[in-house]
């Protein structure tokens, strides 16, 4: 079977699975979107787990290629043309109704790309880089798809997004290093006297859960300042940003709430606590 026939029948899968998964990345705005906005963020997040599915789960000799199919798909999509992929194929009428730049879907590629090459970070700055390509992308998109994409709110979406990113990595620190990849600074593992021994531990060790914690504590403080980004937002965009924020300050109450022990499994947020805080943030005033 061919790179592109194994991707293609791949994708057939992750569309009958696209609506289910969502669930975990939409925990408030699904339920209260109507359908012409749903769609639409459901094609992209269908777009954005097929490029991770790539990057982690198909077999590493083939990644490069089918991150290539991808890419050229994307090239058919901006073209004009018509995509192979049935997951591209969803996106375009997307990219064409919102107008939905090429750059953010080429980022999320690269990001995994990067994947590919890259699995220790030395510093926290070098993960934010990281999560310019990762995570900021998905925020300049869902801003595109309600009309609401204006530099400021860009700048602070991307404070939103890189904090949604570096909660996942805490969350996922027995996951990614069982995939073969350590997000947590290499300088802060040193600082706390940790090895990668302790990554590997059934119970997280104490010095492991401070380096936890303080990656939990950066990412609160990007959280609660790119949170202002509600407030300049209107209608079914405020929603809907107000459902990442509140499940990013709801998982962050989850970690604490465990004592940051996060390698038996990521702890899970409280409903009540999800729906609290995402009261507080529709409830933010007009900032941008």
């Amino acid at each position: 079977m061919s790179v592109s026939e194994r991707l293609q029948n791949a994708t057939e899968e992750r569309r009958a699975r696209t609506e289910l998964q969502s669930g975990e990345n939409f925990p408030v705005a699904s339920r209260l979107l109507p359908a012409r906005h749903r769609a639409h963020l459901l094609n992209v997040y269908g777009y954005a787990r097929l490029v991770d599915d790539i990057g982690d789960e198909a077999p590493p000799g083939e990644r490069a290629g089918l991150l290539d199919l991808v890419e050229r798909d994307l090239d058919r999509v901006y073209a004009g043309e018509r995509p192979e992929l049935p997951v591209l194929r969803d996106l375009a009428g997307t990219i064409v109704a919102r107008r939905v730049p090429a750059e953010p879907f080429r980022r999320l590629v690269q990001a995994n790309r990067r994947d590919q090459e890259v699995t220790r970070y030395a510093t926290f700055d070098d993960l934010l880089g990281y999560c310019a390509l990762s995570a900021d992308p998905v925020g300049h998109i869902v801003l595109h798809v309600f009309g609401a994409a204006t530099p400021d709110r860009l700048r602070l979406s991307d404070k939103v997004c890189s904090a949604l990113q570096i909660i996942e990595h805490c969350q996922d620190v027995g996951e990614d290093h069982r995939n073969g990849r350590v997000y947590l600074p290499a300088d802060d593992l040193r600082r706390f006297g940790c090895t990668e021994d302790d990554l590997t531990a059934l119970a997280t060790p104490t010095r492991l859960r401070g380096v936890v914690a303080l990656q939990a504590r950066r990412a609160r403080r990007m959280l609660t300042e790119g949170a202002a980004l509600t407030g300049g937002l209107q209608g079914f965009a405020r929603i809907a940003v107000a459902g990442y924020v509140a499940g990013g300050l709801a998982a962050l109450d989850a970690l604490e709430r465990a004592a940051y022990d996060v390698l038996p499994g990521p702890p899970r947020p409280r409903k009540v606590r999800l729906l609290a805080e995402w009261s507080r943030t529709m409830g933010r005033r007009r900032a941008v």
